[in-house]
């Protein structure tokens, strides 16, 4: 009990304006892509965990990098000048990509303030390739039981590393689809990790992005694309994206947010990174 007497959980009450204050006062994550953040509210949501899912080679592993590098965008240039930590389960996050995706990165800031960084005394220092690299806390996982571990360690590693914005798991099916045969304990075990990064997103006001694999699910008989793990799986996350090819053209669906319209948009991987897509057919965003 609280010395008022009420239990300490009743202590803790928010009114709903402060809220939605708190809620709009929020940065977001620029994608890269215009038409993506509008779907998206912005961008992605500190506080929140979102799902990004989609077939092999449609650009999740890109766009969770395109992510580690935008979180890290200077204060004065728009951005949160946060930190990254990137799980990567799959060794699909290559180095020499990362460094691409922040020297596009850095192209853009100066096109859009071509004189800013000279005053700033940290400007040219910020805009590095290297330090933008430095600035990734990458951590590779070969199993299920590293997975677990690793998440669990998080609480310490953020409580040591104050200014992470984000936390990145690519992917978070991949080793509890392979080797995880008891369904039924999968599910608990997957509840309790989601539940923890839910957690971990609101107390440390950073993004949690899990990046999913598909698979084929048997509906009103045909086979059908679905996200790995099933519908459960889909209450572990506040907003779904699904990423998928429209012909040779990429585009992102909203599939689920608590306050946005079900949306659709295109958008493009350059060398650059995650941008716009170009093409003069594209409607420009579909909500639904």
């Amino acid at each position: 009990m609280s010395s008022s007497g009420n239990p300490p959980i009743l202590a803790g009450a928010q009114n709903a304006w402060d809220m939605l204050s708190d809620e709009q006062s929020q940065k977001h994550i620029t994608t890269g892509s215009g038409d993506l953040n509008h779907i998206l509210g912005g961008g992605i949501h500190c506080k929140e965990v979102t799902e990004i899912g989609g077939v092999p080679g449609v650009g999740k592993t890109q766009l969770g990098i395109q992510l580690a590098i935008n979180v890290q965008i200077p204060v004065e240039y728009g951005g949160l000048g946060g930190k990254a930590v990137y799980i990567d389960t799959e060794g699909s996050f290559m180095v020499e990509r990362v460094y691409q995706i922040a020297e596009g990165c850095i192209s853009d800031i100066l096109e859009h303030f071509p004189h800013s960084h000279d005053k700033s005394s940290s400007g040219q220092k910020q805009l590095q390739p290297e330090h933008f690299l430095a600035d990734i806390y990458y951590f590779r996982i070969c199993s299920y039981t590293e997975q677990i571990a690793a998440i669990n360690y998080l609480e310490k590693f953020l409580g040591e590393h104050k200014d992470v914005r984000i936390v990145i798991i690519d992917s978070v099916t991949f080793h509890f689809r392979q080797d995880f045969d008891d369904l039924a304990l999968r599910t608990r075990v997957l509840s309790g990790l989601s539940l923890k990064l839910m957690k971990i997103a609101k107390a440390y006001n950073l993004a949690v992005v899990l990046l999913n694999q598909v698979t084929t699910k048997f509906t009103e008989g045909s086979f059908q694309l679905a996200l790995a793990l099933g519908d459960s799986w889909s209450h572990s996350c506040t907003n779904r994206l699904i990423l998928y090819w429209n012909g040779n053209d990429r585009y992102a669906h909203l599939d689920k947010s608590p306050s946005l319209p079900v949306a659709s948009a295109p958008y493009a991987v350059t060398g650059k990174g995650v941008r716009d897509a170009v093409s003069p057919n594209h409607k420009r965003v579909r909500v639904a």
